[in-house]
């Protein structure tokens, strides 16, 4: 009882130190693992393990092969999940690099890893593959907490994530069939009879896989469910689809679950949020248990026999030659900068997925007695562990060294993506500078999406915001929405991290009728709040610019501004094309000069000099779109 309230609340422990620290969750997991594991035996009267997995003599947490028992249920749950994040859509938009580098990519992987253990272990060809399949994963998981904190070009950051989130589930499908094709043999040679068997591993894997995908969202679609029994009833399906299938085609379950992930996450399922919350929750807790159990499972033995300069020389080939050497010809003819390329190809931790299916794989073809199975599990944990290490320690100095550090972050992330902000964000993007609209109504996102803004549908109480890499070079928020209380949450929550250079929002009716009392992160004026914007937006909808003399010339406008309904200043433009953020103070600028231009939304100015007026209009977004 002890030590499974250990496993559990060291852990869940692990999970809170990696959030903390910004680390890959499986770092301290496998560590803790060790430490009360293999490392423990070393200094303990008896020569015991703190925590001993499987029931040896008198101690163990699982008898015979009830660890191998949770292991496959656990990791079919995590690979589900996995499944269920893979989006066709998202593989149409991602591009050539991206394609390329799960495709292309992992075939350099394959093969020259499997070439370089069979020749460096002398490993036979079959447990080499197996080898070379399970290292081919990254895995968001791993990637996030590394890239957070190091700001990068959009591109750059987009390749890592996208990478991470497809080659989890494209990974551990080529992992399973390989495995599967080795568990055919089994050990001998590949016979048609061999062959057969599997073909029925792909036959029940990908049929039932496919058609409880469908069963399931017949039924969800028919409310023949409850929703208090929607998330239990999901996770039952998922264990009885990975247990059927195994019992029609002996090692096919794994597979179903990928299939059935896969096809459930590409339908138009209206709780598939909801699902997906449940079961990452879940696998939170599966791999908290998990690769404590897993690493702790793992002898001195096995330490012992990788401890060497073999395993040395394997990963120094899998850092410096396979993963850029797959990252350079996938990127081949890109618009990615050589720099560019080079972060890419060092930045490679493999993942969870990995480690999990390694140890399962290992732990089976041991069991059979296939030679060489011994070297699978401490293998892949080695290549995990030594490459999550080098990145979490290396990744920012080596993204400076090679000069893909954004000095400065530029980019401007806008909270509500209401007609006001998609008609900033449309000018802003005009401009050249990354915008992105965050809002949690689809509706609005659906129509920044259209006018060709970056949009976002994110809750922002939730976490899951500041796991978004691909706002690395954000340096600015506007929190525009209509409620006061979600802007004053959203400059409080973000402004550290994605308002580095500036963070404002709206004022609200209180602090409009007290000018005195008016907030250094106020947005605009103090006399323009939500109301006033939305009624300017949807009369005038469009941005203007007007040349600028100097400071009292600026200052002569912003007066008019707050005597005006219909015009709203928003960004000081400089001569080189910069734009600054105008605050409520408005004053604040004091070097204004020639080629500066005022950036205002609403009616156009009415100005004395009728050229002035006709050559400083700008052209806006269509009306009709943004309406």
């Amino acid at each position: 009882m002890i030590e499974l309230a250990g496993i559990v609340i060291l852990g869940i422990i692990a999970q809170w130190f990696a959030w903390r620290f910004k680390l890959p969750a499986i770092l301290p997991l496998i560590l803790i693992g060790l430490l009360v594991g293999p490392i423990a035996s070393m200094y303990t009267a008896d020569g015991s393990k703190l925590i001993e997995p499987v029931w040896t003599g008198s101690k163990g947490l699982f008898p015979g092969e009830g660890l191998y028992y949770f292991v496959s249920l656990a990791i079919s749950i995590i690979l589900f999940e996995g499944g269920l994040t893979l989006k066709r859509s998202e593989i149409r938009n991602i591009g050539p690099v991206i394609t390329k580098l799960i495709t292309l990519g992992s075939l350099v992987t394959f093969f020259v890893a499997a070439i370089a253990a069979h020749f460096i272990f002398g490993l036979s060809w079959q447990i080499s593959f197996l080898f070379s399949s399970l290292i081919i994963v990254t895995g968001p998981t791993v990637i996030t907490p590394i890239l957070r904190n190091i700001p990068l070009k959009k591109d750059v950051s987009a390749v890592l994530k996208w990478e991470g989130i497809l080659i989890d589930p494209i990974g551990a499908l080529a992992a399973v069939l390989v495995f599967e094709f080795i568990s055919v043999g089994e050990g001998q040679a590949y016979t048609m009879t061999a062959l057969v068997e599997f073909g029925k591993i792909l036959l029940f894997g990908f049929t039932f896989g496919f058609t409880f995908a469908h069963a399931l969202t017949f039924v969800i679609k028919k409310n023949f469910i409850p929703h208090y029994l929607l998330n239990v009833v999901s996770l039952s399906v998922v264990l009885l689809v990975f247990v059927m299938s195994d019992v029609f085609a002996h090692e096919s379950g794994l597979l179903a679950v990928v299939i059935m992930g896969m096809v459930m996450g590409n339908t138009d399922l209206p709780n598939i949020k909801e699902l997906l919350y449940f079961k990452e929750s879940l696998s939170v807790l599966l791999i908290s248990i998990l690769f404590i159990l897993l690493a702790a499972n793992i002898n001195m033995a096995d330490l012992e026999l990788i401890y060497n300069w073999k395993t040395a020389v394997l990963f120094l080939i899998i850092v410096f030659l396979i993963r850029p050497l797959g990252v350079f010809l996938s990127a081949a003819g890109s618009n990615l900068k050589f720099n560019e390329k080079l972060f890419i190809g060092w930045v490679g931790p493999r993942g969870i997925v990995a480690a999990g299916i390694a140890s399962l794989f290992g732990s089976k073809l041991l069991t059979r007695g296939e030679p060489g199975a011994e070297y699978i599990t401490p293998l892949v944990f080695v290549i995990v562990l030594g490459t999550v290490l080098l990145n979490a320690t290396t990744a920012r100095l080596f993204a400076q060294t090679v000069g893909v550090f954004l000095k400065k972050s530029e980019g401007i992330v806008i909270i509500g993506a209401s007609k006001v902000s998609r008609l900033i964000g449309a000018y802003l993007n005009k401009n050249g500078r990354h915008v992105v609209l965050i809002d949690n109504n689809q509706n609005n996102v659906e129509k920044a999406k259209k006018l060709g803004i970056e949009a976002l549908t994110a809750d922002i109480y939730s976490d899951s915001l500041t796991d978004n890499i691909e706002l690395n070079d954000v340096g600015y928020l506007m929190a525009l929405t209509g409620n006061s209380d979600i802007n004053e949450y959203a400059v409080e929550r973000f402004g550290k991290e994605f308002g580095e250079n500036g963070s404002f929002r709206l004022v609200n009716s209180d602090e409009m009728n007290d000018p005195e009392n008016n907030p250094r992160e106020g947005l605009f004026s103090h006399t323009d709040d939500f109301i006033k914007l939305t009624e300017t937006a949807r009369k005038y909808p469009a941005v203007h610019e007007i040349e600028l003399k100097d400071n009292t010339h600026y200052e002569g406008l912003i007066e008019i501004t707050k005597a005006e309904d219909h015009i709203i200043p928003i960004f000081l433009k400089t001569p080189d094309g910069d734009l600054k953020i105008i605050s409520s103070f408005s004053t604040e600028f004091t070097d204004i000069g020639e080629g500066y231009r005022l950036v205002y939304l609403g009616r156009v100015f009415d100005v004395e000099d009728p050229e002035e007026d006709e050559d400083d209009t700008v052209t806006h977004p269509e009306e009709k779109e943004i309406q």
